[in-house]
């Protein structure tokens, strides 16, 4: 995460009097900054510092600018030059680190945030700034640290909170087990309304699961990930659409099912930034999406591809939409769901005689004991037969399951379940 911008005054600017030039050309860049007018900001600070180069805060505030504008070793000389002139509190050390480490310059960065958390222990960005920097270095201990004490100092800050779940989630992966749980059980303990500390430290813990992810986690989560969403699934061999639009057309092609061509009544349920809407809107006469997350639906909104598109939880609009659909897809939504006889029936319940439900679920080994498992990274993992008897006890009958790699996680592909569900005609 990025440091904040500040806004500090010269020192030389004076209270009463005229108002001397410039001061004067300071203020008119602070107000450029103010307007995301960088490059003009920028040129403005040069010329204030030009007429007055012992002014501090202009310093600061022409390296906030620079840095805005990508010139980051430039921003780091006009950081010192503020401490140099004087200004040598937290807030431009922090600025410096921040500025550094864009730079790629580590160990100076590492040093001037430990000096901004000196001089201001609460400053909750720095602790959360100076442990981002200690997790690209994999200190992921020092980090979690870092970030515990960011989400102490700023309880409601979502993303910190993020921050100290993937601390704790790579820790675990790294092999320090015991540490990551032992933060994770603190993490939930000190923050039992949060939901990302109650859902994925449980998960860290390995304590007691909930049914299913809550709706504040799911929301939360995917709102702070909807901008990077579709590069990081790139990055990532996300193939889980694919599969599924596969199994759909397989089974359109075989005469047992609606072949569509347009005239099909759709469902994109967990539509996230709509990356099934493609493959589903020529089968479509109506395509509508549904996500918990605004910031997702934002996304899939500019795809322009479907006709209606519904901030909801999933179930609670399953419920309040009988027999609206023919097909109802659900591309890695039901990983969030440990328990899936709500959601199943629910789908049911939505669908037309004869209509058809695709989904796909992250798999645990036949060999493995519980119906369904949280893993570290929140998302639930189902054997296949507690999945064919949910299907069963909901009224669907199993026309196609296979198993295939969903993705990568850390590098290793993720085993998943692909399946397509019919309701019986009526």
């Amino acid at each position: 995460m990025a440091a904040s911008r500040l806004s500090l005054r010269g020192k030389k600017e004076r209270t009463g009097g005229a108002v001397p030039p410039a001061a004067r050309l300071s203020r008119n860049a602070d107000a450029l900054a103010a307007a995301d007018r960088h490059a003009e900001a920028e040129a403005a600070y040069r010329a204030a510092l030009a007429a007055d180069p012992t002014q501090a805060g202009t310093h600061n505030n022409h390296g906030n600018a620079l840095r805005a504008l990508g010139r980051t070793e430039e921003a780091v000389a006009a950081y010192r030059a503020a401490l140099d002139h004087g200004l040598d509190i937290a807030l431009v050390h922090y600025n410096l680190a921040s500025a550094l480490r864009q730079a790629g310059r580590a160990a100076e960065a590492d040093r001037a945030y430990r000096r901004a958390l000196v001089m201001q222990p609460d400053h909750a960005e720095a602790w959360n700034n100076h442990a981002n920097l200690l997790r690209d270095e994999e200190r992921l201990e020092a980090a979690a640290v870092g970030y515990r004490r960011a989400v102490t100092l700023r309880p409601d800050w979502n993303d910190a909170h993020d921050n100290f779940g993937s601390a704790l989630y790579l820790l675990h992966e790294r092999g320090r087990v015991e540490e990551a749980a032992r933060l994770a059980g603190l993490w939930r303990r000190e923050h039992p309304g949060n939901a990302v500390a109650r859902h994925i430290g449980a998960a860290i813990a390995g304590e007691g699961a909930e049914p299913r992810a809550p709706d504040a986690y799911v929301r939360q989560t995917f709102d702070l990930f909807a901008g990077e969403f579709d590069e990081k699934l790139a990055e990532l061999g996300y193939r889980a659409p694919e599969l599924l639009a596969r199994a759909v057309a397989a089974d359109s092609t075989s005469g047992n099912g609606a072949s569509g061509d347009g005239m099909l009544d759709v469902l994109d349920a967990g539509c996230g930034t709509g990356l099934c809407a493609a493959a589903l809107r020529p089968l479509a006469r109506r395509l509508t999406g549904v996500d918990l997350s605004g910031g997702m639906l934002e996304r899939a909104r500019a795809r322009g591809l479907y006709d209606r598109l519904e901030e909801a939880e999933l179930v609670a609009f399953l419920e309040t939409n009988p027999a609206a659909f023919d097909l109802i897809m659900a591309a890695d939504v039901l990983c969030y769901f440990g328990v899936l006889d709500d959601a199943l029936s629910a789908a049911s319940a939505a669908l037309r005689p004869g209509g058809r439900l695709a989904f796909s679920v992250e798999a645990l080994g036949d060999g493995e004991e519980p119906p369904h498992r949280v893993a570290t990274h929140g998302r639930y993992a189902h054997r296949e037969a507690y999945l064919r008897a949910a299907l069963a006890a909901a009224g669907l009958a199993v026309a196609s399951l296979g198993r295939d790699t969903l993705r990568l996680e850390s590098g290793v592909p993720v085993s998943g379940l692909v399946v397509l569900a019919r309701k019986p005609d009526a």
